[in-house]
Order: C-alpha cells, then sequence, then structure tokens
C-alpha cells in the first residue's frame, strides 16, 4: 500500500513538473530560439540548441530546482553557453546572414520604425566583426531589447562591464560601417541605447 502512495505522489509531483516546464517554454521558447538563431545563423542547430536548454531545465527541475524570478536570465545564460558548445564543436563559425537593404534607397520614404530596423540590419550585417562576449552583448540589447541591468545577469557580469563592451563593439561597428569621429560613435552608442 505505501508504494502506491508513493507513487501516486511521484506522478503528480511529475505531472507538476512537466506542468511547469510547458508553461515556462511557452513563456521563453520563441525569444530563446531567436536569440540562438542570431548567435548560430542556422534556425535548425538553434531548435537543437534551445531543445537542450530546456531538456537541462527538466533536469534540474527534477533534481530539486525550483525556478525563481532569475530564470529568464539562467534560459539565456544556457542558451549562450550550448550555442558555443555548439559552435566549438562544428569547429566553424557562421557568416551572418545579408540583411542590408539597397543603400541607394531613399531614407525619406522609411518611417522611423522602418529606419531604425535598416540601421539594426546593417549593424547585424557586422556582427561577425565582433567578439563572441561583444556579440552577445549586442544581440541582447538590439534584437531581444534586455537592459543592461539584464544583459549583466544573463552573462555575469557587471552593468559597466556591459556598458564597457557595448561601447567598443560600437566603436568597432561604426569603423565597418564607415561612421567617423566622436560624433558617429556617439550616434551610434544613442541607437543601442535607445
Amino acid at each position: 500500500m505505501r508504494g502506491r502512495k508513493k507513487s501516486r505522489k511521484g506522478s503528480r509531483v511529475e505531472s507538476d513538473r512537466v506542468e511547469l516546464l510547458e508553461a515556462l517554454m511557452l513563456e521563453h521558447e520563441s525569444a530563446l530560439l531567436r536569440y540562438a538563431t542570431r548567435l548560430l545563423n542556422n534556425r535548425e542547430t538553434a531548435q537543437d540548441v534551445v531543445q537542450n536548454v530546456f531538456i537541462k531545465l527538466h533536469k534540474g527541475l527534477g533534481d530539486g530546482m525550483t525556478p525563481t524570478d532569475k530564470v529568464r536570465g539562467w534560459l539565456y545564460r544556457v542558451t549562450h553557453n550550448e550555442a558555443i558548445d555548439t559552435i566549438r564543436r562544428e569547429s566553424r563559425f557562421r557568416a551572418m546572414q545579408d540583411r542590408l537593404t539597397d543603400a541607394t534607397e531613399d531614407d525619406a520614404k522609411y518611417d522611423e520604425g522602418e529606419k531604425r530596423k535598416a540601421k539594426v540590419d546593417q549593424v547585424m550585417m557586422h556582427l561577425d566583426k565582433l567578439d563572441d562576449r561583444e556579440k552577445q552583448v549586442v544581440l541582447l540589447r538590439l534584437d531581444e531589447g534586455l537592459s543592461y541591468k539584464e544583459i549583466a545577469e544573463i552573462t555575469d557580469r557587471s552593468v559597466g562591464g556591459v556598458g564597457n563592451i557595448l561601447h567598443h563593439a560600437v566603436k568597432k561597428l561604426s569603423t565597418h560601417l564607415g561612421v567617423s569621429g566622436d560624433a558617429g560613435v556617439a550616434a551610434k552608442e544613442k541607437q543601442f541605447n535607445g
């Protein structure tokens, strides 16, 4: 009789764990997939990475891990680490997709949202010029719209360190985008800082 009670309790706990996992997947999966796809430049590989992240979360929940308000940061950090591990395993980096719009189009026809998207697309095209930590911070800022504080939690850096990395990434990207002088760097930083 005892074994049956324990079994019922165990199946209820497992059921609760599965429900929690499904809720977390529903809430975070698309953002993690978008982030992993940007890092890997390959949607299928990104899907594998995100699947591995949720498998790790499921195992963690089974080992007594309790979800906290920091689960979002944990998911991004594990997604990043899984993506980097995948890149290392495959020992190659893939070129970023060419998403640069035709430079000869007249800027006057774009509204502000389209102008920002065109600028972000230009930056994204040159992400391969950045090292991994700069790329990670730029993607979290531009693609995911995260605050410096959120990026700091995800990357396990200080808020000032995130700002410093973004500053240097902006300087590098400005060089590649042909923006010159302090005014050009300041304009790009304003774009990053929203």
